[in-house]
């Protein structure tokens, strides 16, 4: 009898044990579902919390055209709010090999200068000059069709067809294209946007490239633009050191301003 007792006992601590396993076996699938929808059940209201934060609030986004470089393409997205920049990102960008450096430093910086500015009107990253003189342009652009919608936000809808037909496209928006100007280094030719009788966005569709012709188009053009669309005439200054491009440029400009005269 003496000997069947430490056998019966470890049947026991045995049974003991294993009903312990049962049992958290048993409880841990009740609390897994009970994680899941405590996560799950934080998720929609930020979701539900993101639409209202925008149209609500009077905020919205907008992107800007894409500004071919001699890399690849960059595609500006704007934030707005109160009608100031509230936050800018480059939905594209050059990439591969170097590039991906250059990017990575370039577009953040070029991010916060255009928060800073409010404008398209910033430097260019040193060693990043392409890229930069893309961002510019199609932040310019971003900011034109901000500027654009929120004019027509306070006038009728012009939904209908006649509201359409007053003033021409839709807002009395033309797209003109001058003559291409014949220079020592190359054709230059410009794209005109009128808006109400205005230049709201200037672009060269042809500059001189090649060799340092690269490099003098992508300093000289983005500055020519500006000028174009703040004067709103083809009366600018040459940019130093791109005399010939800027002679073009401006030769180009002003026939396309004649046919938006005509």
């Amino acid at each position: 009898m003496r000997k069947s007792h430490p056998v019966r006992r470890a049947v026991l601590a045995g049974a003991a044990t294993v009903s312990g396993i049962v049992l958290l076996l048993s409880l841990k699938p009740a609390s897994d579902p009970g994680s899941a929808s405590a996560a799950g059940g934080a998720a929609p209201p930020v979701a539900a919390q993101s639409p209202q934060g925008g149209r609500g609030a009077g905020a919205g986004t907008v992107t800007g055209d894409a500004a071919r470089t001699q890399y690849g393409p960059v595609q500006v997205r704007l934030t707005v709010s109160g009608g100031k920049i509230t936050g800018a990102e480059a939905v594209q960008a050059p990439k591969g090999g170097q590039s991906d450096q250059v990017t990575a430093d370039a577009v953040p910086k070029l991010n916060r200068a255009a928060v800073a500015a409010g404008s398209a009107d910033i430097d260019a990253v040193s060693g990043a000059t392409y890229t930069s003189a893309g961002y510019v342009k199609s932040l310019q652009s971003a900011l034109d069709k901000a500027a654009a919608a929120a004019g027509s936000a306070g006038q009728e809808p012009s939904g209908s067809g006649a509201g359409a037909g007053e003033g021409g496209a839709g807002q009395g928006t033309q797209v003109l294209t001058g003559d291409a100007a014949q220079t020592q280094y190359g054709p230059v030719q410009v794209r005109v946007t009128v808006s109400g009788g205005r230049i709201t966005d200037v672009e060269a569709l042809q500059a001189p490239k090649g060799g340092r012709s690269d490099q003098v188009t992508a300093d000289a053009v983005p500055k020519l633009n500006r000028a174009a669309v703040a004067t709103g005439t083809a009366d600018i200054d040459a940019v130093s050191g791109a005399t010939y491009t800027s002679a073009g440029y401006t030769q180009s400009l002003q026939s396309a301003l004649d046919r938006a005269g005509g």
